[in-house]
């Protein structure tokens, strides 16, 4: 493990939160007394799908671009995205007037790359793998000497992850569990860290497609699974979870629940009609599980994080 996807520690979280919080949105925690019903359980959601851009990814994007020196950041940042992260890393870099160059796979959801370019992004087409996502990254920082922002596995953006159950403990104290989805798994490392920092007899639950369940798998094999073809709706979770990120949620004792695609769309729809919020298929995923696991979870008092809120209206799921 590198010094750059090595795990944060509870005292970087917390200097991230300190770093962000001039620019970032401390977002709102919702209930619903007919969601409780269904699960079971006393649902907390915290709403990142209110966070600046439209998802949790500006935290750790504004912490990273904020962690780094004068002559660091002039040289500008370089990602890979699928939207919500390329969002969030061009509207970090507006902040301190650098540019930032995001590689956008073929494919990927038109309201999220528009944002990017709204952002201020310098948009870089590739193919819709994650080798060649990781190619044209590397060769868009040879060319411009610009700093690699890793979407997950870098160390700052998973400190700026974190933050968000910084405050939901806060807001919605004498949780038993919280749940995160998992993709990359750049928030389940930093909601790990952060949280068992905190209060290491939390419960703490991943919800993953099915069609892209190589952390479950993962976990259950002893070892990472490191080539998957993913086959889900939830878009912005089809990246492969990352080593270091991995071993976070192998040491905090992550359980990871998998649910299909027609779950979570059913949950989207029910977080659309119950908490009258527009949440993306892969935020859904947290609710579909509970759903889903309802033995897992009843009684309970469980913080589910929103992950995003950028959906495309002419393009809904059902």
């Amino acid at each position: 493990m590198t010094a750059v996807d090595a795990l944060p520690s509870l005292s970087q979280v917390r200097d991230a939160a300190a770093r962000i919080a001039a620019h970032a949105v401390v977002t709102p925690v919702w209930r619903s007394a007919t969601l409780d019903a269904l699960a079971g359980a006393e649902l907390h959601f915290k709403c990142e799908n209110l966070q600046r851009g439209g998802a949790f990814k500006f935290r750790g994007a504004c912490n990273a671009v904020w962690s780094l020196d004068q002559a660091m950041a002039a040289r500008g940042v370089v990602t890979h995205s699928s939207g919500n992260h390329g969002n969030a890393l061009a509207m970090a870099a507006a902040t301190r007037g650098i540019p930032a160059h995001v590689v956008v796979p073929e494919g990927a959801v038109q309201a999220k790359l528009d944002a990017i370019v709204r952002a201020g992004g310098i948009v870089h087409r590739c193919a819709p793998t994650q080798a060649a996502r990781e190619a044209m990254a590397a060769q868009v920082q040879a060319q411009t000497g610009g700093v690699l922002v890793h979407p997950y596995a870098d160390t700052q953006v998973m400190a700026g992850q974190g933050t968000a159950v910084l405050e939901l403990l806060r807001q919605a104290p004498a949780l038993d569990a919280v749940i995160t989805p998992v993709g990359g798994g750049g928030l389940a490392a930093g909601t790990a860290v952060a949280a068992h920092g905190l209060d290491p007899a939390l419960a703490l639950f991943g919800a993953e497609p099915q069609g892209a369940d190589d952390a479950a798998r993962s976990l259950a094999q002893g070892q990472r699974i490191d080539s998957m073809a993913p086959d889900t709706l939830c878009d912005g979770l089809r990246a492969l979870v990352g080593p270091s990120n991995l071993d976070a949620l192998r040491t905090h004792r992550v359980e990871v629940i998998t649910v299909s695609d027609a779950e979570t769309i059913a949950a989207m729809r029910l977080l659309w009609q119950e908490l009258k919020q527009v949440v993306e298929v892969s935020s859904a995923t947290v609710l579909a599980a509970v759903l889903k696991r309802r033995d897992a979870f009843a009684g309970r008092r469980v913080g589910l994080v929103l992950t995003g809120g950028n959906v495309d209206l002419d393009a809904l799921p059902w």
